[in-house]
């Protein structure tokens, strides 16, 4: 009763519905600055994750096997020895962490967003061919390893996994963080086991242009590493499983990269490492934590639209020839091609804009 008399005073005097309306301005002044800072926390996580969680959690590990607390760690490594052929078979994904509130700040920070062109029939099994790479994959991992886009929803009955390098599963903790969100080894017995002892209604997702494509990626730049990239068609073709292409507009926006021209000394370190350990070290930025002006790990926020374009029914062949593998992959380039050529236009790219196909 006093606090409605309290607020029939002010309303008496004209200057109720102001302050009402300013407390309700500064609560969500305060709720928008807190969304973005949870949006930054959610994706310094996984850019830490991406870079140094395998080494530091290999690290901690051996530190605590020389401490008082070593059973600990003897009795995860035991659990990792028995454990160890579970990434080739599926992983072990976990619902519960594939939708965490903390990918929906995640996807919100760019954003992010996921588009449906056709409908995917449970009954056949799927290899998507994600482009381009990006630094990062940051579209690949937010569509397909989490339910932040919703890709449960707009393909129902379809399992996403999507595929990584298999040294990634060697790093203790980082293994079973990555299965839990649906991440596998991008290696044949993992691809074998789920396109065939794994029922249907599966979609690997391999980002085809790897490490290679990641050392030329750059604002403003569509280019793909894919005439040479024939193994996935190959690997189809094995299964009978659907090539469905993929392209991410604004994954090349994020960050920004140096650039090493082909023949220099910095363009062969690079290959050089992706060569022998499987990734190529690139030296890129982005903005700072506390200010978009200044130089920093985090991505800027530019949206990322991840367009799944129409499957391409491929016919089971246990040997396929390479007249077979080179028909089907041509068939794969041109619907790339245009659904890039569709959708350009619709996410901020100019008409005359043409995909460059290295």
């Amino acid at each position: 009763c006093k606090c409605n008399f309290i607020s029939f005073i002010f309303l008496s005097l004209g200057t109720g519905s102001s302050i009402l309306s300013a407390l309700q301005d500064l609560f969500w002044l305060l709720k928008s600055k807190a969304e973005k800072q949870l949006q930054i926390i959610s994706v310094l996580q996984w850019v830490l994750t991406f870079l140094i969680m395998g080494i530091a959690c290999t690290l901690i590990l051996m530190y605590i096997l020389c401490t008082d607390c070593w059973a600990i760690a003897a009795l995860y490594l035991a659990w990792l020895v028995f454990d160890w052929n579970t990434p080739k078979k599926g992983g072990r994904r976990s619902q519960w962490v594939r939708n965490w509130a903390m990918w929906r700040y995640f996807r919100d920070y760019f954003p992010i967003r996921l588009v449906k062109t056709h409908n995917l029939l449970t009954t056949r099994n799927y290899i998507f061919g994600y482009h381009p790479h990006g630094i990062m994959g940051l579209g690949a991992f937010c569509n397909f390893s989490t339910e932040a886009t919703g890709v449960s929803q707009k393909f129902p009955g379809i399992q996403p996994y999507l595929a990584t390098l298999a040294g990634n599963f060697r790093m203790p903790i980082l293994r079973d963080y990555l299965m839990s969100g649906g991440i596998c080894p991008v290696n044949r017995d993992s691809m074998d086991y789920i396109l065939s002892k794994n029922g249907s209604g599966n979609a690997i997702i391999i980002v085809v242009g790897g490490a290679a494509e990641s050392l030329n990626c750059t604002p403003g730049k569509n280019s793909v590493t894919l005439k040479n990239r024939k193994g996935f068609v190959k690997l189809a073709l094995r299964h009978g499983a659907d090539l469905v292409p993929v392209y991410s507009f604004g994954e090349n926006e994020v960050y920004k990269q140096v650039i090493f021209e082909e023949g220099s000394w910095g363009r062969w370190v690079q290959k050089t490492f992706q060569k022998h350990i499987g990734f190529a070290p690139c030296i890129f930025h982005g903005r700072g934590l506390f200010s978009s002006n200044t130089w920093g790990l985090l991505p800027y926020s530019r949206p990322i639209t991840t367009v799944v374009g129409e499957p391409i029914t491929i016919p089971k062949i246990d040997n396929p020839s390479q007249k077979d593998v080179d028909f089907y992959h041509s068939i794969y380039v041109d619907s790339l091609i245009k659904l890039f050529d569709k959708y350009k236009s619709k996410f901020g790219l100019p008409e005359t804009e043409v995909l460059e196909v290295n």
